[in-house]
């Protein structure tokens, strides 16, 4: 898996989404990653084969959401 820097991701959006389309992106903030983009075909691969994990992590993403002032 490649790693960018969120500022590298900012500035060079079109080069994250060409990467990401071939293999999953992190990005990192700090040091620490932060989030994983990856293609839409990935994405759709993996809530076939693991819906329960994908919708736990929708819901869990939706709270912080909430959480946030």
């Amino acid at each position: 898996m490649k790693s960018m820097a969120a500022r590298d991701a900012k500035n060079g959006f079109g080069l994250l989404l060409d990467t990401a389309r071939a293999e999953p992106v992190a990005i990192e903030k700090h040091g620490r990653r932060v989030v994983v983009v990856l293609s839409a075909e990935e994405y759709e691969r993996l809530i076939k084969s693991r819906p329960g994990a994908v919708k736990s992590a929708e819901k869990k993403a939706a709270r912080r959401k909430q959480e946030r002032p």
